[in-house]
């Protein structure tokens, strides 16, 4: 559906002639050591975290400096080559997949922690810093970074701020647009580049609203000032079974109704709690059809007050058995099933697709029985598990890359539940983002009037759409394809719109 082609004997000798222009172009900015064009060295640059879909970059430009990489962008642009940025390749949308004719410009040598402020509460840190390196460095101050993807060991803050990555505990402390105050990068063009400030506030638009969450496709991003918070006095967490997935769906929107904002409030369903138990042995109830995970923390008598407030409300909603965590290993360990559950389901099957949508948590239970009754009609088993406080699901489609049937049936799978997530109340992407994965899906929820909008956001910041080309944003021509827009004699309802 939306893997690339392969190419024509003429389109490869193409490509050799462009790489020559463009190492030409680049040889004199960059040392040799950091341009990649042979294709053992590019091969493993073909894809993120989402394996389905591939392409081999034409070349990976591994700057090490900022001026290195004004001057990537600046012959790029002269050249009209495509670049796509990338930090760890841990995105699980196709985001970071390349483009065959482009460079892919790789920022994993940006990964300095430039500065701590404790007074300010704030960290200046290159784009290729690992999330849970922020946390570990504001340690000694007794801070640290609230976002916290299942991917923090890897996932880089530019990458963060790129798809504005959430996590467990974004219900109650924001996603990462709510936790950063300023980004700096370059534009296409090579010109530099700031969105937000180091004051709290600042005059004009809220370009970095707009930044954060643009893939890649408005400015390459390499430094990043953080929020940071103090780190709480005590957490503790519960872990409440229930024998009927409608309950603990009811028992999600209870505990917001109630006024209770959890630290963190996580679903997993039968599937998934067999899978991660079996890898990491966090002692989850397996005969439970589904287990929620609520967290509080504060100071000991908030947290004391607020735990027996979400016990009451869970016991209230049918849980067939609660546990809090004594101590802070314990709770570690009830989270550790949680963060794993990505590894854990890679060892039941050959592949997974990770899946991204969010629905109103009112809808928590109508959504998993309809991807029961999915699961029967593509014949392919799907482990549920999911940011259930903010409702942003993570359907895991199992299924075996090596069969093309399989592969198929998978992406119908996932747009059937992306599509059943709009139809809901909801959006087709949480915080994995769009890329290549989610583009038909794109067709469903907005109108060719948006599309339009955001491709003018787009062209505003990259006139010749040469940053991450052909991500995020559906085109007329392909939603005339998938179905989602009615085109009678070659014209639409507004023929007057260009057809990008």
């Amino acid at each position: 559906m939306n893997a690339p082609a392969t190419p024509t004997a003429s389109e490869l000798l193409q490509k050799s002639e462009l790489l020559a222009h463009i190492l030409r172009g680049l040889k004199p900015y960059l040392p040799q050591h950091a341009l990649l064009y042979q294709v053992e060295d590019t091969t493993p640059y073909e894809c993120d975290g989402l394996t389905a879909y591939r392409a081999r970059p034409l070349l990976v430009a591994l700057p090490e400096t900022e001026d290195q990489v004004a001057a990537v962008l600046r012959v790029c642009h002269t050249l009209n080559v495509p670049v796509v940025a990338r930090g760890a390749g841990t995105g699980l949308s196709g985001g970071a997949m390349p483009h065959p004719l482009g460079v892919t410009l790789s920022l994993a040598k940006f990964n300095r922690i430039l500065k701590i402020d404790k007074r300010s509460r704030t960290a200046v840190v290159q784009c290729g810093v690992r999330n849970l390196a922020i946390s570990e460095a504001a340690a000694p101050y007794g801070l640290y970074y609230a976002p916290d993807p299942s991917s923090q060991i890897a996932c880089t803050i530019g990458g963060n701020v790129a798809e504005n990555s959430g996590g467990v505990h974004c219900l109650k402390y924001g996603l990462t647009l709510h936790n950063i105050v300023k980004v700096r990068g370059f534009t296409m063009e090579g010109e530099p580049i700031a969105f937000g400030s180091d004051a709290l506030d600042q005059p004009g638009y809220d370009l970095l609203s707009i930044v954060v969450g643009s893939e890649g496709m408005l400015a390459v991003t390499t430094e990043v000032t953080v929020k940071l918070v103090p780190k709480p006095q005590l957490a503790r967490c519960i872990m409440a079974s229930f024998d009927d997935m409608r309950k603990a769906g009811d028992a999600v929107a209870s505990v917001i109704a109630a006024g209770i904002i959890p630290a963190g409030l996580e679903m997993m369903d039968k599937p998934m709690t067999a899978a991660v138990e079996d890898f990491v042995h966090a002692g989850y109830d397996l005969t439970a059809e589904a287990i929620l995970l609520c967290e509080s923390d504060g100071t000991p008598e908030e947290v004391e007050e607020e735990i027996g407030r979400m016990s009451a409300v869970l016991t209230r909603c049918g849980a067939t058995a609660i546990a809090v965590s004594k101590d802070e290993a314990e709770r570690l360990r009830f989270w550790s099933g949680r963060k794993n559950a990505f590894p854990a389901s890679g060892r039941i099957s050959p592949d997974y697709m990770c899946m991204d949508s969010t629905i109103p948590r009112k809808r928590l239970a109508d959504i998993l029985l309809a991807i029961a009754e999915m699961e029967k009609k593509y014949q392919l088993r799907c482990a549920n598990v999911f940011h259930a406080g903010d409702g942003n699901l993570h359907p895991l489609i199992l299924f075996d890359a090596n069969d093309p049937d399989q592969l198929r049936r998978c992406e119908l799978f996932g747009a059937d539940i992306l599509e059943t997530s709009v139809a809901m109340g909801g959006t087709v992407t949480g915080e994995h983002g769009v890329g290549v994965e989610k583009l038909n899906s794109m067709c469903v929820q907005f109108s060719a009037e948006e599309n339009a909008q955001m491709f003018g956001i787009k062209h505003a910041f990259d006139t010749k759409e040469l940053l991450n080309p052909g991500k995020v944003i559906p085109t007329l021509h392909r939603c005339a394809e998938y179905g989602k827009m009615l085109v009678r004699a070659g014209q639409i309802k507004h023929p007057d719109l260009p057809r990008f």
